[in-house]
This record gives structure tokens, sequence and C-alpha cells, in this order.
């Protein structure tokens, strides 16, 4: 049986599409261990040779320097397609783009996850939320997280800056603002990398496969949800979404 060492950086989400990735495998006689660990350190081991799989890398953009340079590796699959938002909750109405908001209609505060600094300040200056009056008030991702779930469940009026997919788009809750200047960036690709001397060593089936796996964002909010709301283990929300449990076939 071969073994495949799958490496992904440690957050929910990763987590989650590394396990729905590695049922594939697994149904092609594959054993998977995981490797989870900070993105640079899975990246440098994936380059090391130390990892066989790589999952997922956001391209053609936010993680290009894993493909560029010439390198050996190469990347497989069109797993989801992620993108950075500003959305607000449900509750506030009809404000439907980014260029419509005011500290009139919203808090002035955007509790900002680290993770996506570069693009709300991005749109904060295309849109010129700072003049408006609008604060950024950065925070550890999962931070910032709760402070949207708390912003949800009171039912406050909030720009709330989040990547898609996340489990807050789950329930319907949520907003997503049109970004008719693209401020907060393209929508990327979520794809596997893996080195093309591993590449040889697979079965032609099983790289086809992969290479034709898509879960969309809906899988994947799903599983983040599962995972973060019901408790259950990224094994076990893989195999819940396998069965049709998650969302309706």
């Amino acid at each position: 049986m071969t073994t495949i060492a799958l490496g992904y950086p440690d957050t929910i989400q990763h987590e989650a599409t590394a396990a729905a990735v590695a049922r594939v495998l697994e149904a092609n006689d594959a054993e998977v261990d995981f490797v989870p660990g900070a993105r640079d350190v899975v990246v440098a081991q994936l380059r090391a040779g130390e990892i066989d799989m790589f999952v997922s890398a956001w391209l053609p953009d936010i993680d290009a320097d894993l493909i560029g340079g010439g390198g050996d590796l190469m990347a497989l699959g069109q797993l989801y397609r992620p993108h950075f938002t500003l959305c607000v909750p449900a509750v506030v109405g009809d404000l439907a783009s980014i260029a419509d908001a005011t500290p009139a209609l919203l808090s002035p505060e955007i509790v900002t996850p680290e993770s996506m600094v570069s693009a709300v300040r991005q749109a904060a200056g295309a849109y010129g939320l700072t003049e408006r009056g609008f604060t950024l008030d950065v925070r550890p991702d999962e931070v910032a997280y709760a402070h949207a779930v708390g912003v949800i469940e009171r039912g406050e009026a909030a720009l709330l800056p989040l990547p898609q997919p996340h489990f807050l788009f789950h329930d319907g809750r949520i907003t997503q603002l049109a970004d008719p200047l693209g401020a907060l960036g393209r929508e990327q690709v979520a794809q596997i990398v893996l080195s093309r001397a591993v590449r040889d060593t697979l079965d032609s089936d099983l790289l086809d496969e992969l290479d034709e796996l898509t879960l969309g964002n809906k899988v994947i909010s799903a599983l983040d949800c599962a995972m973060r709301r019901e408790g259950l283990s990224a094994e076990a929300a893989a195999e819940s979404w396998q069965r049709g449990r998650l969302l309706p076939r």
C-alpha cells in the first residue's frame, strides 16, 4: 500500500480540505499520514521532499511563491474558489456594495483578521473608507472570527472581513458585499501541490481523479462549520460530507 504524507497549514479550513482530499486517496488504496504545521514550515518540508502533497495552495496570486521560480513543484485540481470579502450581517438589509458603506449605517470599527489586513487596507483606500470615518482594528484570525460571530448573534450592523469559503457563510446569516473596483483581489483557485518526482510514483487514475476533484466553496464552508459548531473531527466531517449528510445532494 502506498503511503502519502499530506501536509497542510494548521488551520481548521485547511485541515478540513486535507481530510476531504484524503478520502479520495484512501479510496485508491493509499494510506495517508497528515502533517500539519505553520505554512512556511510545511512548505519547506514539501520542497525538501519530506512530505508528498500540500493542501491547499491559493493560486495564481496568494501562494505564487510555491510554483514560481522554475522549481520541481506542480499544482493540480480545482478544490474550491477562495477570495476575500467584506460582509455585513443579514439584518443590515439593503446594503449591497462596499461603495455604499458608511458609519451612519454600520459600526465605524472594522475588526480585521491578520491574514486579510493587506486586502482590507487596499479596499479601504480604494473606497475611501478611512475618509468616511471607518477604522481598522487588526486582530488574530480566530479572535476576529469570534468577534464576527458575536456581531451576528447580537444583531449588530458592522463590516465583517471574511475569507470565502468560511463557516459563517454556511448558515446564511451574512451578506457578501459587491466589490465593483475589485479592491479585495481576484478570485483564486485552491489546488493540490506535489513534486514531479512524487507524481511519477502515483497511479495515473489517481492523478486524474485528484486533478478532477472539485469540492466547492459550499462544501468547504460546511466542513468548517461541522468542525467548529458540531465538534466533529476533520475526518468525521469529511466522511459525513461524502455520505451526503452535510449538504443536500
